[in-house]
């Protein structure tokens, strides 16, 4: 049984991920569903409701992590990732910094989905719904990306 982030056994595991992770997602209870999944993890989260938010976000403090939603209103995930990556690209200390993870959150499992999400920058894909030993699966496998 996983403890609750709070519980003192929880405290004393190494965590799962150092820094923060956005998590940028339009329909409530799928952002609710995502940041309770990570929040059993003991990981850090903020939440945006959409593509453009989520810009601004990573424009005002570094992520160790996104999970981005590919299809929200005002400005979808493929947008929003394409404006990250130029956006990080043009810092001074963008070399230093090393690429944060952006991974797609999508309900969509369609051919193709995946190598769409791919090509605008995204690193790997997560299709909804999906189960928190996935969830928890990608976040270890990205970690020491998002950590330099």
């Amino acid at each position: 049984m996983t403890q609750p982030p709070d519980h003192p056994a929880a405290r004393a595991a190494p965590r799962l991920v150092t820094g923060r992770v956005l998590v940028a997602e339009d329909n409530p209870v799928n952002r609710e569903i995502v940041l309770a999944n990570l929040r059993s993890l003991g990981v850090e989260t903020d939440a945006v409701a959409d593509g453009r938010e989520a810009v601004e976000a990573c424009r005002r403090a570094r992520y160790s992590m996104v999970l981005m939603d590919c299809h929200m209103p005002e400005m979808d995930g493929f947008e929003a990732t394409r404006l990250i990556r130029e956006s990080a690209a043009l810092r001074p200390d963008a070399e230093s910094r090393g690429r944060m993870p952006i991974i797609a959150l999508t309900a969509n499992a369609l051919g193709g989905d995946r190598e769409r999400c791919l090509a605008v920058g995204m690193d790997d894909y997560l299709s909804k719904p999906f189960a928190r030993d996935d969830l928890r699966r990608v976040l270890q496998q990205w970690q020491a990306v998002g950590a330099q």
